[in-house]
């Protein structure tokens, strides 16, 4: 990225030789090529940002048009999201690739931030082990997700706004979206910490 006396020192080459046009830094002529190049070097400054708002990790000034190309906020969404939230939220659309794998879920989980694991019930059976849920036929589609107790996304420097708080906790985005990208058939279920 060129400084504005380096734009500067370009025009100046471009420009024909001559007493019209001194090249002594203090004149009017090198004092306006300067305000030229003021520009041009605001321009490329702004050049540069334009990558970071290509990409959703990073996008702030184009965030809310991300969402809006994404259908974002969705039914999920909070009205108090962070920026970290919202990019988190937004990139999870964008990556989806859509799946009924436990590996999917779970994945899916993790992309929100959540170590979940997906645990499946089968009806109880003879020979079914000690300890195994006493389940019958109707519990063949439904599944839970189990969490950790407590989820606490902290503030990242650079990934979040002044104003945001340091701490967030809770699993309601979690589990609407969990909810959302289940199976039409099954009962998700949720269940957090250890057995």
């Amino acid at each position: 990225m060129l400084t504005a006396e380096q734009y500067r020192d370009q025009l100046m080459a471009l420009a024909p030789r001559g007493a019209a046009l001194p090249t002594d830094l203090d004149s009017v002529w090198c004092l306006l090529l300067l305000a030229m190049a003021t520009e041009l070097a605001r321009a490329d400054r702004r050049a540069d940002d334009v990558l970071d708002e290509l990409d959703p990790r990073t996008a702030l000034e184009l965030l809310s048009d991300w969402e809006r190309v994404c259908g974002l906020p969705g039914q999920c969404s909070q009205a108090s999201e962070t920026i970290q939230e919202r990019r988190e939220a937004l990139l999870l659309v964008l990556t989806a690739q859509g799946g009924q794998s436990v590996a999917y879920y779970e994945e899916i989980a993790a992309a929100l931030g959540v170590a979940a694991v997906v645990e499946e019930f089968h009806p109880f059976l003879a020979g079914s082990d000690t300890g195994d849920p006493l389940t019958n036929d109707g519990w063949t589609h439904a599944w839970r997700m189990r969490g950790p107790d407590a989820t606490v996304r902290y503030f990242e420097a650079g990934g979040a706004a002044a104003g945001e708080p340091l701490a967030d906790w809770g699993n309601e985005a979690f589990e609407c979206n969990m909810l959302r990208l289940a199976p039409a058939h099954t009962l998700l279920t949720f269940a957090y910490g250890d057995e």
